[in-house]
């Protein structure tokens, strides 16, 4: 019988698979949509398609948050939903999973539970911390580095990760993400023009402007409601703003990049200055963050093609590597060590 063997990215709004039977890498938002009397009527892209547009008697719920399982019943429901789908994993597999930066073992615990008590009813589950995935997604060679620092930034955290020889130094997750981003510009927004946008066009507005240096006064068209009529209009909004908007949230990322290094041991210090940061996740390819970051911290940027992919990328290096697989522990060993 043919081993059916994933590795899974489950983030705030998007979970990531790795199939390697079909040698494919497919993606779902993690959003299920429910009425009034808890019935499930969408999940995954379908649902968040339903997200700020539909009517009281349904609700768009998110069950991730902030990186780690925030909603258990409603994370079960979309694995149901993955279980059964035409791009369906099997019942029975073994997973490799990307865990969140300084999380609990708790926390951990229920990406374990999710696989195994689930209706996945998995065979068995390794992790991995997200750090390391990414680096081994970047190409980077983990298990004999001297030292490199990993900066996921993602829909509703940024994960800091210093590795050497395989494994993390130091790790740190901040409550910084595309979200609380987008929320600033909503806010910011109904302060100084009396309008309201929902958070799907915050993002558009983000993804649109960047944080470049704009001297030459652009605007952005876009849609919303005026607070003070209630009539829906449009009206255009200075990138500059936009970018005042992010301000405080980057450079607190940057400020925890600077204490993070401070914090490491000279040998990995000094190879870190001369190397550089490597950045990932959903945001590192907003206009103008890796200028922002080397302006900020004084150290060169990397980035990938395709940083959204790097932790999915690394898990399938990993699950198709024995020597890398080395990386992975097995939550059913850990549970039995703490027990």
């Amino acid at each position: 019988m043919a081993k059916h063997i994933y590795g899974i990215d489950l983030g705030s709004y998007e979970i990531k698979v790795y199939d390697q039977e079909k040698n494919t890498i497919w993606t779902e938002k993690n959003v299920v949509a429910e009425n009034r009397d808890g019935k499930i009527i969408a999940v995954g892209d379908q649902a968040f398609e339903m997200y700020e547009k539909t009517p009281p008697n349904i609700r768009v719920v998110f069950p991730m948050r902030e990186g780690v399982i925030s909603d258990f019943q409603h994370i079960t429901d979309l694995l149901q939903y993955l279980l059964t789908s035409g791009r369906s994993f099997a019942q029975g597999g073994e997973y490799t999973i990307a865990v969140p930066a300084d999380v609990t073992e708790l926390e951990k615990r229920a990406f374990y539970d999710l696989l195994v008590h689930s209706t996945a009813k998995a065979r068995s589950v390794n992790v991995i911390e997200r750090g390391v995935a990414d680096a081994v997604g970047l190409g980077l060679d983990v298990q004999h580095c001297d030292g490199v620092f990993v900066v996921n930034l993602g829909g509703e955290t940024t994960e800091l990760s210093v590795l050497a020889a395989g494994g993390l130094v130091f790790n740190q997750r901040l409550k910084v993400g595309g979200r609380q981003m987008d929320r600033e510009i909503v806010e910011r927004i109904r302060r100084h023009y009396n309008f309201l946008i929902g958070m799907s066009t915050a993002e558009k507005l983000r993804k649109q402007t960047g944080i470049n240096d704009d001297r030459s006064g652009r605007t952005v068209e876009i849609a919303g409601r005026d607070l003070l009529t209630g009539v829906p209009t449009f009206k255009n909004i200075p990138a500059s703003l936009v970018r005042a908007s992010l301000k405080d949230l980057l450079e607190k990322c940057v400020s925890a990049i600077m204490a993070l290094i401070d914090r490491t041991p000279p040998e990995i210090n000094h190879i870190i200055q001369k190397d550089g940061l490597y950045v990932t996740g959903g945001l590192a390819r907003m206009e103008g963050l890796p200028y922002y970051i080397n302006r900020a911290t004084g150290l060169h940027v990397h980035t990938s093609r395709k940083p959204k992919y790097c932790s999915v990328r690394g898990l399938m290096d990993i699950v198709g590597s024995p020597e890398l697989q080395a990386l992975t522990y097995s939550m059913q060993e850990e549970t039995d060590r703490w027990m």
